[in-house]
């Protein structure tokens, strides 16, 4: 293995397990399985994991601009966080988690897509892949998964008790000197969240739902480790090829299409699911309209129609 650090010193490298005073049973993260997978594809690469921190992306931005007796980092990393007090999701939204209960990480990269367009829905779409892969040969309008797609940037998982929160991603990027480096915020609930509990407003005053709903065996650990290199190999292949070949997969799993949706701006229509550039695809009083992620928020309307 190269010399490079894989591992920051305040973890053991043998195990890079991490105890808390709460007594809580060390959690021991894959970091050296997820070098090995993902270094042949990003030179530099390295993975740290902290215990505590306000926020992972906020954490990666501030390294990527440096600061007085501080070099900046611009390297490909990996940082996990047990813990946050002050995570962020879209549009300033908290994303609190706590040890166990949550995976949370941020990964910070170099990129330089032609069109940045969709590449949160890229990232989403990687991430429920690999948190339930597709069945194989299912026909398109075959079973639905349980993991769904909220455009542009949260996870669904339903459940008896209904649809329900999974997970949701940030996508941040900053420029220096010609390199443009992008920041991809990721927060999973494992376990799932009681609604008092909750970090912010669920929709339709429904609980999160947690990862393990779906698989009792699961933990944060092991859903990084399925997560993380099939997410750079899809970040890569969105830099090369733009959102365009992950259109149909994301309409696999699409809990908007059909549904009435009620844009930020008051206006409503019917979700007609994503176009070629990721924008989401409403139909409404005054037609066919293309709706970018960075104009207004979706909701669907309470009592609308379903998914097909």
């Amino acid at each position: 293995m190269p010399a490079s650090p894989l591992f920051q010193p305040c973890f053991s490298p043998e195990t890079l397990m991490t105890s808390s005073p709460s007594l809580l049973p060390p959690i021991r993260w894959p970091a050296e399985a997820i070098w090995e997978a993902v270094a042949p594809l990003l030179p530099g690469f390295t993975v740290e994991v902290l215990p505590e921190i306000d926020s992972t992306n906020s954490e990666l931005m501030r390294r990527f601009k440096g600061g007085p007796g501080t070099p900046p980092q611009r390297e490909p990393l990996l940082l996990v966080a047990e813990q946050q007090s002050a995570g962020r999701g879209r549009l300033g939204r908290s994303w609190q988690g706590r040890r166990g209960d949550s995976l949370m990480f941020s990964l910070g990269l170099p990129l330089q897509p032609a069109d940045w367009s969709g590449l949160s829905l890229a990232v989403g779409i990687s991430v429920a892949e690999s948190l339930e892969p597709p069945a194989a040969g299912q026909a398109r309008h075959a079973g639905r998964p349980r993991i769904g797609l909220k455009w542009p940037n949260d996870l669904w998982l339903s459940t008896p008790q209904g649809e329900r929160k999974l997970a949701g991603i940030l996508v941040e990027t900053a420029s220096w000197d010609g390199l443009r480096y992008v920041v991809i915020g990721v927060g999973v609930n494992i376990r799932p969240v009681a609604l008092a509990d909750s970090a912010e407003t669920p929709l339709a005053a429904v609980a999160p739902g947690g990862l393990q709903e779906l698989d009792s065996g699961i933990d944060a650990a092991e859903a990084l480790l399925r997560i993380v290199p099939a997410l750079v190999q899809a970040v890569q292949a969105f830099e090369q090829f733009g959102f365009e070949p992950f259109q149909v997969r994301f309409g696999l799993r699409d809990v908007l299409s059909g549904r009435e949706v009620q844009l930020s701006d008051g206006s409503r229509g019917t979700a007609h699911g994503v176009a070629e550039n990721g924008a989401l695809r409403v139909h409404t009083a005054g037609g066919m309209v293309e709706v970018s992620s960075s104009e207004v928020s979706v909701r669907p309307v309470a009592g609308g129609t379903p998914p097909c």
